[in-house]
């Protein structure tokens, strides 16, 4: 070890690493000296070696000069001060301001030699420093969190000049001047086309829109999972709900209720893509949720959706019957409009006629006659539904059936000769049909007009670029439903690999879609008959060879498509 004398000649930073035995005497010297040529950072080069971990040297730092050791993992961006270090200063100087408390302000750095960073920094913000030493990586990650939510703000974004435009449908009424000139205000209204062009790049379904007390925060849903996307500066909140509301035709000077409207966005000649908008007042302003809706998702094909051959095989049958009420179950955002529009896509034809009614109507569809249901006008999914049988149906489509009224106005449209395709908010086939009995729907009604239920489920597709094959206990897997058939060898466990790839979000890309396909055969409507209870009907169900949710997911683990935690997580009922 190189004693203290011999290494008066060595930097500070370079004199710990000898001291604390990281480095040796010699390797320090010739770092030191390439260092000061070429004007680099002591710290970097020795980090750019990959011999020394940034923990320990910054753990090393901190035991050397005598400031504490935080661990940035443990930070929260909505705690950090709203004003602080200059952002060029914090890039150049890499140092994060943590908290200030009266004249002191607590500095995050990696290096506690760099006395003109600590100097600068000083005079900028005219406190005393109180030094915290934290680790070079994770330092650099947050400083370019920061930096980029701080780029996604108002000055990034004058010079944007994207070649795209926000369909505007004329309002009735002609807001006031000053209200107009918050709604205009260039610099918000090209943030927002780049908040929603980032959206629809991500793959995002939703976008949060969320103020606070001391922050604003932008929230993409990606993959159904929620991730941070923007902080832009609290003084937006106001002027971006604003301009929301203008362009999706909502009353901008109402903010004491919800609302619910739509907009657009025009990518080009041939392709457009609408916003379903809800506003909800908070105690700090509004949220706005906007539900991205492509149309392009409609026509991707029954193969894309992920049923398996048997399964795909009984849906399309039951859909080209003439007459009949096929039911798609699951829970919010599994997925239940992207099937339906997928089957009235294949039913679209010249010689049919088609008539939904949604709330609202999410994926406009040439050729279908398409209702937005209205219930404070008295326009509800049974009022739609009866005018429907007016019109000479041949297909009708109601987005959800919510009471016993619509309920029995669809199965009376089934069983007169019509095909109806509806929804239902419950966990799987068998519990459907438990649900239309405790909403009062007579057995013999549900027996006769049912011809078949799907359940299903949205799982987070493995990334096909970093997926890792997994080897695990043949006890845990039969624990999670396999069967000892099912661990015959020829397949190979897949998991998402510990922060993914520059393909994918954690491992994970895209989503796959898990099903319970169930036709109502006359064994099941026997049942019904009987007053059979839902699980009288998945035991039967069962022995018909009806895969469940979980049996179902696990056929996708089998092939590669998803991991055991996301099928765990989607289907533990």
């Amino acid at each position: 070890m190189a004693t203290l004398e011999s290494t008066k000649k060595l930097g500070g930073m370079a004199r710990m690493l000898v001291q604390s035995s990281l480095m040796s005497e010699e390797e320090a010297a010739t770092l030191q000296e390439k260092c000061q040529s070429q004007k680099a950072s002591f710290l970097a080069a020795t980090l750019a070696q990959k011999k020394i971990s940034p923990k320990e040297i910054a753990l090393s730092a901190s035991q050397a000069f005598g400031f504490p050791f935080f661990d940035l993992d443990a930070l929260e961006q909505n705690l950090l001060p709203d004003k602080g270090i200059d952002i060029k200063l914090m890039q150049s100087h890499r140092v994060l301001l943590l908290q200030q408390k009266g004249n002191v302000a607590y500095i995050a750095l990696s290096d506690p030699t760099n006395l003109h960073a600590l100097d600068t920094i000083q005079f900028q913000m005219g406190a005393t420093l109180f030094p915290i030493v934290v680790e070079d990586d994770k330092l650099g990650k947050w400083i370019d969190k920061i930096v980029e939510s701080k780029d996604t703000s108002m000055s990034a974004l004058n010079a944007s000049g994207d070649d795209f435009d926000l369909g505007l449908e004329e309002s009735s009424e002609e807001p006031e001047a000053d209200i107009m000139q918050e709604v205009d205000d260039a610099p918000v209204v090209k943030f927002l086309q780049k908040i929603l062009m980032d959206a629809i790049n991500m793959g995002a379904s939703d976008l949060h829109f969320e103020p606070y007390e001391k922050f604003y925060r932008i929230r993409f849903r990606v993959d159904g999972v929620l991730r941070d996307m923007s902080q832009p500066p609290l003084a937006i909140k106001e002027k971006l709900a604003s301009r929301i509301k203008v362009i999706s035709n909502l009353d901008i000077s109402e903010k004491r209720i919800p609302q619910d409207g739509r907009m657009k966005l025009i990518l080009s000649k041939t392709r457009a893509i609408d916003f379903r908008v809800s506003t909800l007042p908070l105690i700090h302003g509004e949220k706005i949720v906007m539900r991205i809706l492509d149309p392009s998702s409609a026509t991707l094909g029954i193969e894309a959706l992920g049923y398996e051959a048997p399964q795909q095989e009984a849906l399309l049958k039951a859909i080209h019957r003439p007459y009949g009420l096929v039911l798609v179950t699951g829970p919010t955002g599994s997925g239940k409009t992207v099937s339906l529009y997928t089957c009235l896509n294949l039913l679209n034809d010249p010689g049919v006629n088609i008539s939904t009614a949604e709330d609202p109507a999410e994926i406009p569809l040439a050729g279908i006659n398409q209702v937005n249901v209205n219930d404070k006008q008295g326009l509800t999914f049974a009022a739609a539904l009866k005018s429907f049988l007016r019109q000479d149906p041949d297909i009708i489509m109601i987005g959800e059936i919510r009471d016993l009224e619509t309920a029995d106005m669809a199965i009376k449209a089934a069983s007169t000769g019509h095909m109806v395709l509806s929804t239902l908010h419950t966990n799987d086939a068998p519990t459907t049909l438990s649900r239309l009995l405790n909403m009062g729907v007579a057995p013999f009604n549900i027996a006769s007009a049912v011809t078949l239920i799907t359940a299903q489920r949205l799982a987070r597709r493995l990334c096909k670029h970093c997926k890792v094959p997994l080897n695990v206990p043949k006890e845990a897997l039969l624990k999670v439903g396999f069967t000892e058939a099912d661990l015959d060898g020829s397949w190979q466990l897949y998991g998402a690999k510990p922060g993914g790839c520059e393909h994918c979000n954690n491992g994970y890309k895209g989503r796959v879609g898990i099903y319970q396909v169930m036709p109502i055969t006359e064994e099941i409507a026997r049942i019904i008959m009987s007053h059979g209870n839902a699980m009288d009907i998945a035991a039967q169900a069962k022995r018909e060879g009806v895969k469940d949710l979980r049996e179902s997911g696990l056929l996708k683990v089998k092939q590669g498509l998803t991991s055991i935690e996301e099928v765990e997580a989607v289907t533990n009922e």
